[in-house]
């Protein structure tokens, strides 16, 4: 785990982080809804959002904010991993992730697109979508609803020659479990080598360590309001081979163009914001003097600091008993899963999830109720669950607040 004083120091880079502007003090356990969000980010948002210029005019203030564009996206391929391709900005995740299929599914030689019962709606909901337009076969690779994880073998299973298509979900948003991404990357490639492959890295971002280069793989996407930034964009990595195919663009424009419209410059400054805090981060448990380098160590020590407090979280801590050992309380994809990534989701037998969150967030913990609906059912419906909690963590939590939620749970 971070050192106190470290952990004081990440702590404070962070706005809201002992207390809700409108609730009072507060543990925050709502990560995966949308994590913290970066002092510096505030400040840069303010900034951007202050200046009247447009990107494109021969002025000083348009060339700044093209040179802030530039500078971000040169950023964007640090923090990711990506030694190719094109970086952009779109309206959110779940917008470019539609983006992004529908090119894909429109554009790719004939053949069926393949996807897995694990992943988001909005990846499901998109590639479902455009086959069927397309007139092309969808194929959902089940999950192992005990683990909560889809493998490479499952999708190795039934990929064919001819596969055109094929979604991945990097980490779940209700499991908490992340997937052997290169695993299944390569197991698709063996049978289909020209399939082009979509990645949804939205829940995966905030614990770092994105590698696109070794996934071979064609797009990713991300949401950064759940990495440290703000509401209101999400960004996408393309390959270049993906951007050859034939596009939406306005007739005579660049061809290969992703952009649509004048960009909002904040978006991609504050990016820039987060990738300096990984930076700074990883320079405080390293001694790397590489960019990257400092940017993966920094994910290495979030990870291990978050499997830290979700050991907690399951196993008790001090004299408090931890979730595993409450009677009646069940944790989805098991207790001793080492695919979860900072995440615990749960039920209690004869308890509505509802009253939990409801009891919790008037003790000042917040959590959150997932649902057996369109987002989650997916999920829940095999377990036969019309509910369970989220509690979902990030590296700046400490074991304090583990423990604060741990002696709420021992009252109930």
């Amino acid at each position: 785990m971070f050192s106190d004083p470290l952990l004081t120091d990440i702590r404070a880079r962070f706005a809201h982080v002992e207390s809700c502007p409108f609730q009072g003090p507060r543990v925050f356990f709502e990560n995966a809804g949308g994590a913290l969000t970066l002092n510096s980010v505030v400040e840069t948002s303010t900034k951007f959002a202050a200046i009247p210029d447009n990107q494109g005019r021969d002025n000083p203030a348009a060339h700044a904010l093209v040179a802030a564009i530039d500078t971000a996206k040169s950023d964007m391929a640090t923090f990711f991993g990506a030694g190719s391709g094109q970086f952009f900005v779109g309206e959110s995740g779940t917008e470019l992730t539609f983006r992004l299929l529908r090119a894909m599914i429109l554009g790719a030689r004939p053949g069926p697109v393949i996807g897995a019962t694990v992943e988001h709606p909005a990846s499901r909901s998109a590639a479902r979508k455009w086959a069927h337009v397309a007139g092309r076969d969808y194929i959902a690779v089940a999950h192992d609803d005990a683990t909560g994880l889809v493998t490479a073998e499952a999708y190795a299973a039934q990929i064919t020659a001819d596969t055109a298509v094929a979604t991945i979900l990097h980490t779940s948003p209700v499991t908490g479990m992340a997937m052997d991404l290169p695993a299944i990357t390569r197991a698709i490639r063996a049978k289909s080598p020209d399939c082009l492959i979509f990645v949804d890295g939205i829940q995966h971002a905030s614990h770092g360590r994105i590698d696109i280069d070794s996934y071979d793989i064609d797009g990713y996407v991300i949401s950064p309001y759940k990495v440290f930034s703000r509401h209101g964009y999400g960004i996408a990595w393309v390959s270049d081979r993906f951007s050859r195919l034939r596009l939406e663009g306005l007739q005579g424009g660049p061809e290969e163009n992703w952009e649509f419209g004048t960009r909002d410059t904040g978006a991609y400054a504050t990016f820039s914001d987060v990738v300096g805090y990984f930076d700074w981060l990883g320079a405080q448990v390293s001694d790397a003097s590489d960019r990257r380098a400092r940017i993966l160590a920094a994910g290495q020590a979030i990870h291990d600091h978050e499997q830290a407090l979700t050991r907690a979280m399951l196993h008790g801590t001090g004299n408090l008993p931890g979730l595993a050992e409450l009677p009646g309380v069940e944790i989805v994809g098991g207790v001793d899963n080492p695919a979860r990534e900072g995440l615990v989701s749960f039920w209690r037998e004869g308890v509505p999830s509802e009253e939990i969150v409801a009891a919790l967030n008037a003790q000042g913990i917040r959590t959150h109720t997932r649902k057996a609906d369109h987002y989650s059912g997916n999920i829940l419906d095999p377990l036969g669950q019309p509910s369970c909690i989220r509690v979902s963590m990030c590296h700046y939590n400490s074991l304090a607040e583990v423990a604060a939620f741990l002696a709420a749970m021992k009252d109930m």
